[in-house]
């Protein structure tokens, strides 16, 4: 039930990227579900290999190199799915950057409350309580 929910969440980053940005477009909501599953693909199989590939890049440019690499992954995934357009490298960059933003965003805002744990000693026992807050 999370992955449909984290897909699900990813696809609704992806629509509004595609809404904010005029570089970037969508022909549909079924791009939009299929541009989400090619990019978690790609995310999850390539990215880490490129990664290790260009880690002396990254750490020589303090991190920076991480957007192009990401933006890399944007300008693969728009050229294997069919409905998913990418003007250019900057607004690949910029569409993995607001898309970043709206997945951190939707995941603090379904993310549940924290909860505090409470121990309490009565006499030689220790007793837990539930929800302080």
């Amino acid at each position: 039930m999370r992955f449909l929910i984290l897909w699900l969440f990813y696809t609704l980053a992806i629509i509004l990227g595609a809404f904010l940005l005029p570089g970037v477009s969508l022909d549909g909501f079924f791009a939009a579900l299929l541009t989400a599953v090619i990019l978690g693909l790609i995310n999850g199989l390539l990215r880490p290999v490129l990664f290790l590939f260009t880690l002396p890049l990254t750490i020589l440019t303090l991190g920076l190199f991480h957007f192009v690499l990401n933006a890399l992954m944007v300008l693969l995934a728009a050229s294997i799915v069919p409905g998913f357009h990418v003007a250019g490298f900057g607004w690949a960059l910029l569409f993995s950057l607001v898309v970043s933003i709206m997945l951190f965003l939707l995941g603090e805002l379904m993310e549940p409350p924290e909860r505090t744990v409470r121990y309490v000693m009565y006499g030689h026992t220790v007793r837990r309580e539930k929800d302080v807050n």
